[in-house]
């Protein structure tokens, strides 16, 4: 059997959290084009939006047979969602991203679990980060674990790093490299896996669904929250979003933030977009007229984007890789 009904707790689920409450366990489901573009608050911040922790995770249908997945992480004393999405076909299921623990993608792969028998036969490294791959030993010992070759590299090397700590869960190297394009037929469901350019990581992958027109792009698109930039390469991420934005896609769905309507997921890849090419123009200017970089960290001034999250730990670092960009000493410059 390829899907069964939802369980009556998730009716409940929603109707009690439309009243405020909840319980930690619950776990949300409601159509993703349910919320109107005019009562969307645009932050990240899930209290500034009326949320408590009880409310998570949250999983929306995004068509049929494809779900986005919300959990909170801790950032310092920042809360914020990671999401990562799955796909479900009568001949498997796929998984585009994990968690950040062993705890949190095991709560990912019973939620699944409630909504199908399918076992999961394909997790795909879209960010080879931690808070998206720690967890990835918590999934089946015999899916398919695809990733882009340069996150392949960055999890080969987090493994057999000497310092590692040797009560860390195992790190799950990729079965399987794309390099720039693999389509997957699943259960008579096309999913293209691509790799747009480098981005937030260097080794982003998207997964993009071209009947229903969505398109998952992990840490490339930041949902109001800033530019977070310790491994990225800032000029080409602004490009592949662009090349994001010229596909034929409905729905954006993001790494990090809320998964809103299709209409507001549009609109705020965008501004994603502009608030990147900000803090680019912004460390350019302080570059170019001769600041050192302490000095271009400490009077920095981003305007409106210093309400997002992570305002305050990311700002340093993402000035620190536009001059690295502008110095020629990102890895592998050269391309």
């Amino acid at each position: 059997m390829a899907t069964r009904a939802l369980p009556l707790l998730w009716t409940v689920a929603i109707i009690s959290s439309a009243c405020g409450g909840s319980t930690q366990e619950d776990t949300t489901t409601d159509r993703v084009d349910s919320v109107l573009t005019e009562d969307v608050i645009r932050t990240a911040d899930p209290y500034a939006r009326g949320y408590t922790d009880g409310d998570f995770p949250r999983i929306k249908e995004l068509a049929t047979g494809v779900y986005s997945y919300e959990q909170l992480r801790s950032a310092g004393e920042e809360r914020f969602a990671t999401v990562s999405m799955f796909v479900v076909t009568n001949e498997g299921v796929l998984v585009a991203d994990g968690q950040g623990s062993v705890e949190e993608t095991q709560r990912m792969i019973d939620r699944i679990a409630d909504i199908t028998d399918q076992p999961i036969t394909h997790v795909v490294i879209c960010s080879d980060h931690g808070d998206h791959t720690a967890g990835n030993s918590a999934f089946p010992a015999d899916a398919e674990f695809l990733a882009h070759p340069t996150s392949s590299a960055t999890l080969e090397a987090s493994a057999n790093a000497p310092n590692r700590d040797v009560n860390a869960p195992p790190i799950v190297l990729p079965s399987q490299i794309i390099d720039e394009r693999e389509v997957l037929e699943l259960g008579g469901r096309t999913i293209e896996i691509l790799f747009l350019g480098r981005a937030h990581t260097g080794g982003d992958l998207v997964v993009h669904l071209p009947e229903e027109k969505i398109l998952f792009m992990s840490e490339a698109y930041l949902n109001r929250v800033f530019p977070a930039m310790r491994s990225a390469y800032p000029s080409e991420w602004v490009e592949m979003i662009e090349r994001a934005q010229a596909m034929d896609i409905d729905t954006y769905v993001p790494g990090h933030g809320f998964v809103d309507s299709s209409a507001v997921l549009e609109e705020e890849l965008d501004t994603y977009r502009r608030a990147v090419i900000r803090v680019i123009e912004l460390a350019t200017q302080q570059y170019e007229e001769g600041y050192g970089l302490e000095d271009a960290q400490i009077q920095a001034n981003f305007g409106d984007l210093e309400s997002w999250s992570l305002f305050t730990s990311q700002a340093p670092r993402a000035i620190e890789q536009v001059y690295a960009e502008l110095d020629g000493t990102l890895p592998g410059e050269s391309r």
